[in-house]
């Protein structure tokens, strides 16, 4: 923001509820006068004429000032001031309407009364257009001499040229597709327009001339080969993004530039179309205008954005910098009542106004100021009392907790105990008569002033909720404001996380910023299980089972999930059944002679949410018996095969989309080259055989939608299955936190390594980005030696060919972690590293199995063992570690089968 406002000179609003835009301005002496006068024509027709005289701050512009006022009853587009009329060299008005081009002079009559002269415009001739115009230039086209001829672009691209009142002749613009802006060099006697293809193209006026007619196309062909030629491009450069307008500057003869405004850019064209200079701007420009500078040699250039600033450019350097109390679409510079140099600016809504640049000159005169003796005994304790509140105010400590504790926005969830009697599913794909759902309570509370409150409710697919955006009118301090909403599953398959999250952002104003400082407020939320699943009967067999051990004595299970358990059944305290909505099973079994619980499922991603819940439900018991020292460990073998195959279904999944893309793009290029076969055949006006080119473009059409279709159901199934990961996923994270006894810090480095993504897509996938994560943990602080932590990362990530590095990595985590790896990305690792230790990894020993290779099939690897001297002395374990290793887990766990039993 710049600390300088462009000095109001004169300035009017235009209207009410009128538009304008870049071309509904001009300044120009239109009555031949000798003086310019603001011409400016709006969307709704009105066009108005201004002659500006100065104004005092707080006076009202003068009526005088408006020379004319008339409606035209037709929007304008453009208005320019030209020798538009043959016989004479005087200034006429062209006013461009969508389909009509009309020429007005503006006279003056002398008047009789008080009220002063009186201005009227006459029509002196108009052309209908048979094409919706855009917007047009004017210029002596040909190297005529004291007349102006206008050329007109079409939206469908046609120039359009009139030799004053008769059409001289049309042409069509090659590879057309949107209109761009559009302007004449005299100097090469060119049009220079900017295409929808981000390119700068001047055609020659004689090229144009001597080209096809646009409005013959019904000639014979002898008539084609002897009348004109095909429409050829002076020269073309690509400026890679699209124009706002285009201005040619010649002040004198030796010197002729094209400016170019980009989006993001400003350029300066020879006449040959090779760039003379270019500036990057760091903001969004709206509208500029090249002028005349005093320093020889270069070329000023007024640009205004959107942020309401106008900056002065000499070439490339910035001169000057205003702001403006609007978003200019349109500037000019102009020569009003004897002051030169005085910058039109025009708003959208038509606020149009007349400054200058610099400041006014202060006239205040400080007072005389009574020369008293200074008390510096005061001052210094003044000084000492400033510096204890300044030192109180920047103290770090008292920052956080003083929002905490004031906070302004509260945002609060209350899950219902009890499922809906009436369930509120909507849309669900779940083949039940009965899909149960549950009510959510969410309120918030403002203690400041919300300006815009709004309220976001997330939950993770294929969990869906009722309605999930709410917008409320602004909140009172103090005020509160309460929504009721629904939870319910929508896909036909578990979610990975039984959690929601409430969003609550709104603006509240201050007294520098009085339109809002955005400031939000999150809760997160659980919801029941009895959500996803419900009661069934145990299981006896299943494919996958494991074991948590726990260092208390087991819990009826009437006790811990009465919301599952029937009293009346004795037979439910040990063994416990649920029943996913989409038809799986898993069974929760209690030790009645040890301290161990085993969940068992056939699916491996079925078991997460019932771990979870049961650990969680463990903990809550014994916190509330006042029970500190409850844990749970895991002993068995992670099962990192099921985790594995898992993975390489979604990678799978991931092939298929990237196949079913190449396909489709394949046959959308056959379609459309098929398209515009047909389209070429049906324009001949000799009926040619279609040789069967409507039977391939019906077949090639059936393809494109099939491959449609299954790509559609591929993604589907991809995020299906990447959900499946993602349960599998948190199981094996809390596995390996139970199996090692990580911390809670621990833990969320492995959530954020193996967690990172909350969606999957083709671009940035979940293989690409755990596989860098764990590289990165492997070469920091579960590092081996310091020739690991030497090697380099990859800064770019794609889609690998297969999974088998990803796989690799993941079991030599584990292997690192057995063997007395620690996670930690502290400082502390950091400096162990740089002396060469290995950061995290002192513990771990040294054995003939450090450089071994890892066998990905083996899940026995990475069961919970302490080497202990009378492990290592019996070597029938080592000597075969991926088979009789395997036969004695597969003794172990029927004992444990026989333990429950």
């Amino acid at each position: 923001m710049s600390l300088f406002k462009a000095r109001d000179w004169w300035s009017t609003v235009l209207g009410e509820k009128e538009e304008f835009d870049q071309g509904c301005l001009c300044v120009a002496d239109v009555d031949n006068s000798g003086q310019d006068k603001i011409i400016v024509g709006s969307y709704m027709g009105y066009l108005r004429i201004f002659n500006p005289h100065p104004v005092k701050p707080g006076d009202e512009v003068q009526a005088e000032d408006l020379l004319l006022e008339v409606q035209l009853r037709e929007p304008i587009l453009q208005v320019e001031v030209g020798k538009f009329v043959s016989g004479t060299e005087g200034l006429h008005l062209a006013v461009l309407h969508c389909r009509r081009l009309c020429v007005y002079a503006v006279s003056e009559t002398l008047g009789n009364v008080e009220h002063g002269n009186q201005y009227q415009i006459k029509l002196m001739y108009e052309h209908q257009l048979q094409r919706t115009a855009c917007n047009m230039t004017y210029g002596p086209f040909g190297g005529v001499k004291g007349r102006d001829l206008i050329c007109i672009q079409s939206m469908d691209g046609m120039l359009m040229l009139f030799e004053q009142e008769s059409y001289a002749f049309g042409r069509f613009l090659p590879g057309f597709l949107l209109p761009g802006p559009l302007t004449y060099s005299s100097r090469t006697d060119s049009f220079i327009t900017v295409s929808s293809s981000r390119q700068v193209e001047s055609y020659k006026y004689q090229v144009l001339a001597f080209a096809t007619d646009a409005d013959g196309r019904q000639e014979t062909v002898q008539q084609k080969l002897s009348s004109g030629k095909k429409l050829v491009v002076d020269w073309i450069l690509n400026i890679g993004e699209q124009a706002l307008d285009i201005c040619i500057v010649s002040f004198n003869q030796a010197v002729s530039s094209v400016f170019v405004l980009g989006e993001r850019s400003l350029f300066c064209l020879k006449d040959n179309g090779q760039i003379r200079f270019m500036k990057k701007l760091d903001y969004s420009p709206s509208c500029f205008i090249p002028y005349c500078s005093v320093k020889e040699g270069t070329i000023n250039t007024l640009v205004g954005n959107h942020s309401k600033m106008l900056y002065v450019y000499q070439d490339i350097t910035l001169k000057w910098a205003t702001q403006l109390p609007h978003v200019p679409v349109s500037v000019k510079v102009a020569n009003l009542q004897g002051l030169k140099g005085v910058i039109v600016t025009l708003s959208d809504s038509g606020h149009l106004q007349c400054s200058y640049l610099g400041t006014d000159p202060s006239l205040f005169q400080a007072p005389r100021v009574d020369s008293k003796e200074i008390n510096y005994e005061e001052f210094n304790a003044e000084m000492k009392e400033l510096q204890k509140i300044i030192k109180e105010a920047t103290k770090t400590q008292d920052i956080l907790p003083q929002s905490e504790k004031h906070r302004d926005l509260i945002v609060t969830a209350e899950v219902s105990p009890d499922l809906d009697v009436e369930s509120q599913a909507i849309d669900s794909e779940i083949k039940a008569e009965v899909v149960p759902s549950v009510t959510v309570k969410v309120t918030m509370q403002s203690k400041v002033t919300a300006q815009k409150p709004y309220l976001a409710v997330c939950v993770q697919a294929p969990l869906a909720v009722t309605c999930d955006q709410f917008t409320f009118n602004d909140l009172d301090p103090g005020s509160s404001e309460t929504v009721v909403l629904s939870v319910f599953l929508k896909g036909n398959f578990p979610p990975s996380e039984l959690e929601g999250n409430c969003v609550f952002s709104c603006n509240t104003p201050t007294e520098l910023n009085p339109e809002g400082i955005p400031k939000f407020a999150q809760c997160k939320f659980k919801l029941p299980l009895r959500l996803v699943c419900f009661p069934a009967q145990p299981s006896k067999s299943a494919n996958h089972k494991l074991t948590i051990d726990t260092n208390k004595p087991p819990i009826s299970f009437l006790t811990i999930f009465p919301d599952f358990a029937d009293p009346s059944e004795d037979d439910q305290a040990n063994a416990l059944g649920f029943q996913f909505l989409s038809g799986s099973k898993i069974t929760l079994l209690a030790s009645k002679t040890s301290q161990r619980y085993r969940i068992q499922s056939d699916q491996l991603e079925d078991l997460w949410l019932i771990t979870k819940e049961l650990t969680l439900r463990l903990e809550e018991h014994f916190k509330k018996q006042n029970c500190k020292d409850f844990a749970c460990t895991f002993s068995g073998s992670v099962p990192l095969q099921e985790y594995f195959e898992l993975i390489d279904r979604h990678f799978e999944l991931r092939l298929n989309a990237e196949k079913f893309q190449e396909l489709l793009s394949e046959r959308a290029i056959q379609f459309r080259a098929i398209e515009r076969r047909l389209l070429t055949r049906f324009k001949d006006k000799t009926p040619a055989p279609l040789q069967h080119l409507d039977t391939l473009l019906e077949g090639t059409f059936r393809e494109v939608i099939a491959l449609a279709d299954a790509a559609e159901e591929n993604q589907a199934n991809m995020f299906q299955a990447f959900t499946k990961l993602k349960s599998a996923t948190h199981l094996v994270i809390m596995l390996i936190g139970l199996w090692q006894k990580l911390n809670a810090d621990q833990v969320a480095i492995m959530e954020a390594a193996f967690l990172p993504l909350a969606e999957d897509t083709q671009e940035l996938g979940w293989e690409e980005t755990v596989d860098s994560a764990i590289s990165f943990l492997l070469r920091t602080c579960l590092s081996k030696s310091s020739k690991e932590q030497a090697l380099s990362l990859s800064s770019q990530l794609s889609m690998p060919k297969d999974t088998s590095r990803l796989k690799k990595n993941i079991s030599l985590f584990c292997d690192r972690l057995a063997k007395g790896g620690r996670l930690s990305l502290s400082t502390e690792t950091a400096t162990q590293q740089a002396t060469g230790v290995p950061g995290g990894c002192a513990t771990i020993p040294e054995s003939d199995l450090e450089e071994r290779a890892v066998v990905p099939g083996s899940t026995a690897v990475f069961s919970h063992h302490k080497h202990t001297a009378k492990q290592k002395s019996n070597p029938a374990i080592y000597r075969n570690r991926h088979g009789n290793y395997l036969q004695e887990v597969h003794v172990m766990e029927v004992a444990v089968c026989e333990r429950f039993v």
